[in-house]
């Protein structure tokens, strides 16, 4: 058996321009993955990012790696703008699909308000003492029930020179948990500046072609880590404190090096505890792991039709 190998690099968010690489090997003779290299590329090192990464990713033979980056763009293209029927009215296969699945999930929670108004209502409050831990969850849109902020969510619509369709996989999946841990609502570009997306766009043409790309976020990680019971809402909620975010940290890692049988050299940890950015790439190579080990979530063909590869690891699956 091969050697494998798998990186993850966060970029997200508009922030500093220092990064971090951290790269996961596996040695099939100990049956265990290594945190191989947590590699920082500093402000100073600007001028020279593109030879760094190649350098990096060739130095290793790295054949995957995972970002925190929309690798592909919203289904609205120049191309068509000259027979535009509108951004409500259009055509594109994705697009009616995604507004086919909405319209399916507003209709069905009407239906069930309608139908019984009263165990309607004593459902939503009881939906307010949601375990997220559970792997299945009371406020799983198969039981046609939505949450008034996903309802209102769903309401406005899907727009295709803004969203794609995997952002509407994420709502129907996510909305709620991501709102109450995190505060935030999933949008592909919500935290990406035109002028990173400029300077990703131009640094992903310097990497070798043989790399493989895919997209996963941190917050989803996060939640999934939750489902599984690898780590707790309190953990989660203490990211936020500025007084609690390094020793949330450094429990998060530690459990996940425990359940995913990763060793991670002292030095390396104390980077992760101290450093936010070198804590998401970490757990992004964490996500191509459980890639390389079969588990994870199924997304329907249209929320990946186009070409982003966005993954979401399942931490219940174990390869």
């Amino acid at each position: 058996m091969a050697v494998r190998n798998v990186a993850g690099m966060s970029l997200g968010g508009g922030r500093k321009e220092n990064f971090f690489f951290s790269l996961l090997e596996y040695y099939p003779e100990k049956k265990r993955w290594f945190l191989k290299s947590l590699h920082q590329v500093k402000d100073e090192e600007i001028r020279d990012r593109d030879e760094i990464i190649t350098s990096w990713v060739n130095q290793y033979g790295l054949k995957q790696l995972v970002v925190d980056f929309p690798l592909s763009r919203p289904p609205c293209e120049e191309s068509c703008l000259s027979n535009c029927p509108g951004a409500h009215s259009c055509p594109r296969d994705s697009v009616v699909e995604v507004r086919c699945e909405m319209k399916k999930l507003l209709d069905e929670d009407a239906k069930f308000q309608k139908e019984n108004p009263k165990k309607y209502e004593q459902d939503r409050a009881a939906s307010l003492e949601i375990d997220y831990s559970r792997n299945i969850l009371k406020k799983n849109t198969d039981e046609h029930m939505l949450s008034k902020s996903f309802k209102r969510k769903l309401r406005k619509g899907f727009t295709p020179y803004w969203h794609r369709p995997v952002d509407f996989w994420v709502w129907k999946n996510y909305y709620d948990q991501l709102l109450e841990v995190f505060k935030i609502s999933y949008e592909s570009f919500g935290n990406v500046s035109v002028m990173l997306l400029a300077r990703l766009n131009y640094l992903l043409r310097h990497l070798p072609k043989d790399l493989q790309m895919f997209e996963s976020n941190i917050h989803i990680c996060l939640i999934e880590l939750y489902r599984a019971r690898v780590v707790s809402k309190s953990l989660l909620l203490q990211l936020f404190d500025l007084d609690l975010a390094s020793s949330a940290r450094e429990q998060i890692v530690l459990n996940i090096e425990h359940h995913m049988e990763i060793f991670i050299y002292d030095n390396d940890l104390e980077t992760i505890i101290k450093n936010s950015q070198a804590f998401e790439s970490f757990l992004l190579s964490v996500v191509g792991q459980k890639m390389l080990m079969n588990g994870l979530r199924d997304i329907p063909v249209w929320g990946n039709s186009d070409g982003g590869n966005f993954i979401v690891p399942s931490f219940h699956l174990q390869g």
